[in-house]
């Protein structure tokens, strides 16, 4: 069976001990369950949340990524609609947050167990079929 890369982990919300267990258990176009995660990986049933708590350093990675899509519109902006005024920023960008929320809240999530948990990629967890 071919390995899985850590980019294409991280992409497809796989587990970052054996990179075949789902982190997430439901689409994130299901609006009103995107944030539900298993307990531990289905596959090699490590415990994704380590201690108590442990997700509130995912906020600051949420953060950055909002910070970052909002000065990127905001160039956008700035440039393509020639310096608007400032409320035009905040109809446009606003939104724009809002509507990103479900996978800046996933993606802030697996970038912090596959990058600052620790957790290692453990070939041996893996299923071979």
């Amino acid at each position: 069976m071919e390995s899985v890369s850590k980019l294409q982990a991280v992409s497809a919300g796989l587990c970052p001990r054996c990179r075949e267990g789902k982190i997430f258990k439901y689409s994130v176009y299901n609006i009103r369950r995107f944030d539900e995660m298993y307990k531990h990986c289905p596959n090699c049933g490590i415990r994704y949340e380590i201690e108590p708590g442990y997700f509130w350093g995912a906020m600051f990675v949420s953060y950055m990524l909002s910070g970052g899509v909002a000065l990127v519109a905001g160039f956008l902006i700035f440039y393509g609609l020639n310096d608007p005024g400032g409320w035009t920023y905040v109809i446009i960008i606003c939104p724009l947050l809002v509507l990103i929320t479900p996978v800046n809240f996933r993606l802030s999530r697996i970038l912090w167990l596959h990058y600052v948990s620790g957790i290692a990629y453990d070939p041996a967890k893996r299923t071979e079929f």
